[in-house]
């Protein structure tokens, strides 16, 4: 990334910004302006979390907000209702009560001397979710949104559900949040209020992960803030993003297809960061491209952006598999509209070992899968970042508790974009059984890159609002949906298709062993091809990365990684276990020390999900001269066939002095899932 010192405009931050709502509470705001803003206003650009804007984003913030300041913009960065330095209590994500605050916080913007009235929104997975969520409520003021990595839909594209299979980032994201809401105000910001304030977060703020869990259908929890249920409330211009890596990709394309308004899409090679500085790389000059939109529907100006196409994106080009990739190797290309006209879907049928060309030609032999419970271990999490090892490696270790089916080698090169699809002819020896379909590429040499996969839980295959049990023996029609892919099989490669009955630790498992038997013949991968066009070697190039000075942060002990893959001799059971450490480090603007820790282990029986476990913990101490308070949390899943039990505690320390303690433990029965 390129450091830009000299921004056209000279610009000032405002640290201490309380912002009043009606019902009197006040949040906490950061905001960038130029110096000269009350006399010639500029529009605002809002950015509304729960993740602490002066030790949780500050890093990613000094980046963005200041250069759109610096480039006549006001950036408002502002804490939500009990997060950070706000006051309240945060009781759950995506509340009705999260809108209607980001309502009045957009009026009081509109309204200030330095703002010329117009509003955007720009944010990345929650900030990304609740900018659809607010512009499907159409306040006034808001023009335009920028969403990364976001959902149109709670259930079945989020954290929680993955085609009605539970995933592990519920676990993982519930304890994160958890550990979060465990934070204390700062002195510095709110005074002597700030021990009464942490104290009554302490007490309220709940394990949402209980609650979640709860929720295994799509009702209307889920339904709440899906603006899929409704594609006509959002009123304004949207620009959405996404990167291969990410869990949060598919909602691109969805929104390219049901929105009716000026939209735009871009998806890149990224992990679940912001595509200036998100790995894989390449990076790209993300925040001029912001400005380009910002300045076409804040400021009325003919930037040409939207005589572009509407989607640009990123295929991949083959690589070998590993768990880090500092950049992935590709080229852009452009969509006028999506659905896009020349992408055709391309059969290839089932048959024993292999994936032959062509459409499905009746009914075949039948294989059975019962996989391993330690299928899935190569797969990564669901929501890389890109900055540890947390991506999908050599999916050679997957084959053995597989059903495996392969392309000869390629004639010529294939290049996809958009979702592959598996329709298969199923049945199962248990009421409940899920199917998990990988897509992966084989190398020379012979390793396997994993380049998508989908899952369902075979219970889901109607309908994920009314579920529906199996019957033992019976045959049924199903199709998996993949997640979306910008791909090239390169010419003497082999397409491989993977099926089996667990993907841990990214799913959970289902209820009981279950064997699944696959009808070939009938049963087919669909590709979406894509035809190469000279138009795509046209496409002018993003800028290269930029961003305003980073923060200065001194290490007073550094970050580390460890992670380990015990598969344990005498019982058979595999445990996955990583620790990660922040480090302990000095923000020297504000002189706060902050050190952060997680430990998460997984563990499971090869032969028994009743065995499935998984644990995460979490340390977090924010110090300044005398003043040191810590808060530790323990989050451990567990199952049987009926039901699945959390159990949880939650330690705050102010000093050495324990000053609050609550322990969890909770029993929630299993939904067909």
């Amino acid at each position: 990334m390129r450091i830009v010192e000299r921004l056209p405009r000279k610009t000032r931050m405002l640290d201490d910004v309380r912002i009043p709502l009606k019902d009197g509470t006040r949040l906490a705001a950061r905001i960038w302006l130029p110096v000269d803003a009350e006399n010639d206003p500029v529009p605002a650009i809002l950015e509304y979390l729960p993740y602490r804007r002066r030790d949780g984003t500050v890093e990613r913030d000094v980046l963005t907000h200041p250069y759109f300041a610096g480039h006549g913009y006001a950036a408002v960065r502002v804490d939500m209702r009990g997060s950070g330095d706000s006051d309240g209590v945060l009781l759950g994500e995506y509340l009705q009560q999260e809108q209607d605050d980001a309502i009045e916080v957009i009026a009081w913007i509109a309204q200030q001397r330095w703002c010329s009235g117009a509003v955007g929104m720009i944010g990345i997975s929650w900030g990304g979710f609740n900018g659809l969520q607010v512009a499907a409520r159409r306040p006034p003021a808001l023009k335009a949104i920028v969403t990364i990595a976001s959902t149109d839909d709670r259930y079945a594209d989020d954290i929680h559900f993955m085609g009605g299979c539970l995933l592990g980032d519920k676990l993982g994201w519930g304890s994160t949040i958890f550990s979060i809401n465990a934070a204390p105000p700062d002195p510095a910001i709110v005074g002597d209020r700030w021990r009464a304030m942490w104290l009554e977060r302490l007490d309220k703020n709940g394990l949402w992960l209980i609650d979640w869990l709860k929720h295994q259908r799509r009702d209307d929890f889920y339904k709440h803030g899906s603006i899929c249920e409704d594609w006509g409330a959002i009123q304004c211009p949207v620009y959405a993003v996404g990167g291969w890596a990410d869990g949060y990709t598919n909602a691109v394309f969805r929104l390219l297809a049901n929105l009716q308004v000026p939209r735009k899409g871009l998806v890149g090679p990224w992990a679940h960061k912001y595509p200036h500085f998100g790995m894989p790389g390449p990076q790209i000059g993300f925040l001029q491209e912001c400005l380009r939109w910002w300045d076409q529907w804040l400021k009325g100006r003919e930037t040409g952006i939207m005589k572009e196409p509407m989607l640009r994106a990123w295929i991949e080009e083959p690589a070998p598999p590993r768990a880090h990739y500092d950049a992935k190797p590709g080229r852009w290309v452009a969509e006028a509209a999506w659905p896009a006209a020349g992408i055709a879907r391309h059969p290839w049928r089932l048959e024993a070992g292999r994936l032959v060309a062509g459409a499905a030609a009746g009914p075949g032999e039948t294989l059975a899968i019962r996989s391993p419970e330690t299928v899935g271990s190569a797969s990564g999490t669901w929501c890389p970042y890109g900055m540890a090892h947390d991506q999908a490696t050599d999916q050679r270790a997957e084959a053995g508790g597989s059903l495996v089916f392969d392309t000869p080698a390629l004639a010529e090169d294939i290049e996809i974009l958009g979702a592959p699809i598996v329709e298969l002819e199923v049945s199962a020896d248990r009421p409940n059984a899920k199917l998990a379909c990988t897509l992966s590429e084989i190398m020379p040499g012979g390793a396997v890159t994993r380049v998508s996969y989908g899952l369902l839980n075979l219970t889901h295959r109607e309908s994920h609002e009314r579920p529906t049990p199996l019957v033992p023996g019976r045959r049924y029609r199903v199709k998996v949906q993949l997640n979306d892919a910008g791909h090239r099989f390169a010419a003497g490669n082999r397409i491989r298709l993977a099926l089996s009955t667990a993907y841990w630790p990214i799913s959970w498992p289902s209820p009981e062993p279950a064997t699944v038997s696959i009808l070939l013949g009938s049963s087919a991968l669909f590709l979406p091809v894509r035809p190469k066009r000279a138009a795509d070697g046209e496409l002018p190039p993003f800028g290269d990365s930029e961003g305003s000075a980073p923060l200065r942060k001194t290490y007073l002990e550094a970050p580390e990684e460890r992670r380990r893959l015990i598969a344990d001799r005498v019982s058979g059971t595999m445990v996955t276990e990583l620790v990660e450490s922040d480090g302990r480090y000095r923000i020297d603007d504000i002189d706060l020390t902050v050190a952060i820790r997680k430990r998460r282990r997984f563990s499971i029986h090869p032969d028994d999900p009743g065995s499935a476990r998984a644990e995460i913990r979490w340390f977090r101490e924010y110090s300044r001269g005398s003043w040191r308070v810590s808060a530790e949390s323990r989050v451990t899943l567990t199952s049987d066939r009926d039901a699945f039990r959390v159990t949880a505690r939650l330690d705050a320390f102010e000093g050495d002095q324990r000053i609050f303690c609550r322990d969890w433990d909770e029993r929630i029965p299993r939904d067909l899932v």
